[in-house]
């Protein structure tokens, strides 16, 4: 009782103990040295076979009577019949119980069984086909043509039981009777192989007609580009011409939209290829083009390029790359309509080929695409697409009405408020003033002025009245200008130079005073230079002089130093005496001469002084002082005193100093410095009072 309480229901009645499998104790290895004779898996395998037992069979049973058979016919039968009730939906077992019934040839308790299994699983194809299969093995052809008519109404869309029985059929010579089976697979409407193989039959037994008869019920049936191509090769090559292409213009009138109707165009382009018809398949060829689109007209386009380089002549051959490049082109543009790039390659090979629609309609397509965003970087390249359309119509196209619209729809889409394209403006002035519309340049560059005001248009709209003679229109446009940016340095200049062209020197003097007053400048330097070198010219030295003075309130650069003493040692006064030279050329007198020396002199000694007291640091400035000073005391000749410049100039001395980085000291870099001879006094100085006191404290320690 008490092993019955631990038994497990579940277990059949055992004990847990009793179902624990009980692994064997892994062996721990002691020694992992290699052994010094290694075994491979060959061995190990061969090994295990040789030691492998032989296999155990049934002993062979040998009937020696009829009682024996019949006793061995019953125990096989009865395992059979064992079999298949406890597994009836096994095929297998079914087949080997048919199958042994038929090694006893006894043929009705077969196809009883198979009788019994078909009623189980008729769906089963295998079946019927091993049904069918005994009864023509042992030719009994009534009862396989039975069992094949019962398969192929039973499962009429398994294409092998029609083919078994049409070939038991054809084997057997019953061609009349295996058309009929064709005749009864085709109401089913099976597949193209099935199609095909009754054509293939038809054309065993030389059935042209018949053959033909079945490609039309074929192509209502399977309306496919690969049938109507399968139909014509057919009549292709039984020598039938009209009929191969009468088949192919219907199969292009029922099938020009269809996803393959490439395929279909070549391989009638290359039927009239074959037949000699070259015009015709070069019309194909274009309908083709014309009808396909773009994206599956690859293969076309290289067959049309082959073509053309075998039948056509240079300009045919021309088209048809024209053609496959404009495919190219077309499916770039379809996959990234905003590349740029891509459309000005477009439109210089539509251009090429001058076919004006076209040029227009590829410039229209893309000036369509506009960039996403409103920012200057991505309308850089789109804006030239304009530009070239506009030079297109102007140009090359020669209609100057389009070429005003092309400018004026362009300046209408730019954001105007957020940027704009001074080129734009300009050349659509340019292109009225090439037209001799001179209001219209007119109110193009005013309109640019007053919405998008730039450099570029301000100075080609004043180069452009300046060349028509409007001087009161440039004096406006320039007060425009500075009103715009009155920190130009440029446009003050070139203002005072207008001024000072028409002579007018009070009106270029205020403008160049007005615009060194003005509180920030892009560029003074240029400015003070122009002021300076306007003044010298209309040989104003007072003046010039004043301006170098104020120059130097606002900054002490070396250059304006240097500026300021070469004009000093070329400002010959004009009012006192000269002499003449043997060239019979006006010279300055000595006395003149002098004075401009003295006073180059002053401000070199201005400059000096300025660099040794307020800016001592700047040895090198001061050191490109002096060595100017001395060039220009050697350039006077024998008016000029070298020595007094020498005793000024310093010392050039090679130093070390430590070279920092971010990660900390570096190693030593070498230098270039200057010692001057007031510095050198000073050094010396010291030298002799650490001398003094280190005398001082050695008597000290004497006396102690």
């Amino acid at each position: 009782m008490g092993s019955y309480k631990e038994s497990d229901p579940t277990l059949g009645f055992l004990t847990k103990k009793e179902t624990e499998v009980k692994l064997p104790r892994s062996t721990r290895v002691k020694n992992k040295t290699p052994a010094p004779i290694q075994i491979t898996a060959e061995q190990i395998l061969r090994e295990a076979r040789e030691r492998q037992e032989a296999e155990i069979r049934p002993p062979k049973q040998k009937i020696t009577d009829s009682t024996e058979l019949a006793d061995y016919r019953l125990r096989k039968r009865k395992e059979f019949e064992d079999l298949v009730r406890r597994v009836r939906w096994n095929v297998s077992v079914w087949v080997k119980y048919a199958q042994w019934e038929e090694s006893q040839k006894d043929f009705k308790r077969a196809r009883s069984v198979w009788e019994r299994a078909l009623e189980v699983d008729y769906r089963s194809h295998t079946l019927w086909l091993k049904y069918a299969d005994m009864e023509m093995k042992n030719k009994f052809i009534n009862h396989a043509r039975n069992v094949w008519d019962r398969a192929v109404s039973l499962l009429p869309r398994v294409d092998q039981l029609w083919y078994k029985y049409i070939h038991m059929e054809e084997m057997l010579g019953n061609v009349a009777g295996a058309r009929q089976v064709f005749e009864r697979w085709m109401q089913w409407q099976p597949d193209q192989q099935g199609w095909r193989s009754y054509i293939k039959f038809e054309l065993r037994y030389n059935e042209i007609d018949r053959a033909r008869q079945i490609y039309e019920k074929f192509v209502q049936c399977h309306p496919k580009v690969d049938a109507w191509i399968r139909y014509a090769k057919f009549e292709m090559k039984n020598g039938e011409i009209g009929r191969a292409r009468n088949v192919y213009e219907r199969a292009v009138d029922k099938l020009a939209d269809d996803e393959e109707a490439e395929v279909l165009f070549v391989a009638f382009a290359e039927f009239e290829e074959r037949c000699k018809e070259s015009e015709r398949a070069r019309c194909i060829y274009k309908f083709a083009l014309d009808h396909i689109p773009k994206g599956r007209a690859e293969e076309v386009y290289k067959k049309f390029v082959a073509f053309e380089k075998q039948y056509g002549d240079k300009g045919g051959i021309d088209d048809a790359i024209v053609g496959k490049r404009r495919f190219q082109y077309e499916d770039e543009v379809r996959k990234n309509p905003l590349n740029y790039d891509t459309w000005f390659d477009y439109i210089r090979l539509e251009e090429s080929v001058g076919i004006k629609d076209r040029v227009r309609e590829v410039y229209e397509r893309a000036i369509a695409n506009i960039p996403p965003a409103e920012e200057k970087r991505y309308w850089q390249r789109y804006i030239y697409l304009w530009i070239n359309y506009a030079l297109y119509e102007e140009l090359d196209a020669e209609d100057m009405d389009r070429a005003r619209d092309v400018y004026r729809e362009c300046l209408k889409l730019i954001p105007h408020d957020k940027f704009s394209f001074a080129k734009i403006w300009l050349l659509a002035a340019q292109f009225e003033l090439r037209q001799l519309n001179l209001n219209g340049a007119h109110q193009i560059l005013g309109n640019a002025i007053g919405r998008a005001p730039k450099d570029k248009i301000f100075k080609k709209y004043i180069e452009i009245e300046l060349q028509l003679g409007n001087i009161d229109r440039c004096r406006k446009l320039y007060e425009k200008y500075l009103e715009w940016s009155p920190e130009n340095c440029y446009a003050w200049t070139k203002f005072a130079e207008l001024e000072r062209s028409l002579c007018e020197t009070e009106r270029a003097r205020s403008i160049y005073e007005l615009a060194i007053a003005q509180p920030a400048l892009d560029m003074p330097e240029l400015l003070w230079k122009a002021y300076i070198d306007f003044e010298i010219a209309e040989g104003e030295f007072e003046n010039t002089r004043a301006l170098y003075e104020r120059l130097l309130d606002r900054t002490k650069h070396l250059k304006v130093w240097l500026s300021y003493a070469k004009f000093e040692a070329s400002a010959v006064e004009g009012n006192g005496a000269s002499e003449m030279s043997e060239d019979g050329l006006e010279e300055p007198s000595q006395e003149k001469k002098q004075v401009c020396i003295q006073r180059a002199r002053r401000v070199f000694e201005k400059a000096l002084n300025h660099f040794r007291v307020s800016a001592p640091e700047l040895k090198e400035e001061r050191a490109m002082l002096l060595d100017e000073w001395l060039k220009m005391e050697k350039d006077f000749g024998e008016f000029g005193d070298v020595g007094l410049v020498q005793v000024k100039m310093p010392k050039k001395l090679k130093r070390r100093r430590p070279l920092m980085t971010e990660d900390g000291p570096a190693g030593f870099e070498e230098y270039f410095d200057y010692m001057f001879p007031e510095e050198t006094q000073t050094t010396n100085l010291k030298i002799l009072e650490a001398a003094y006191k280190w005398k001082k404290q050695k008597a000290s320690a004497d006396d102690e």
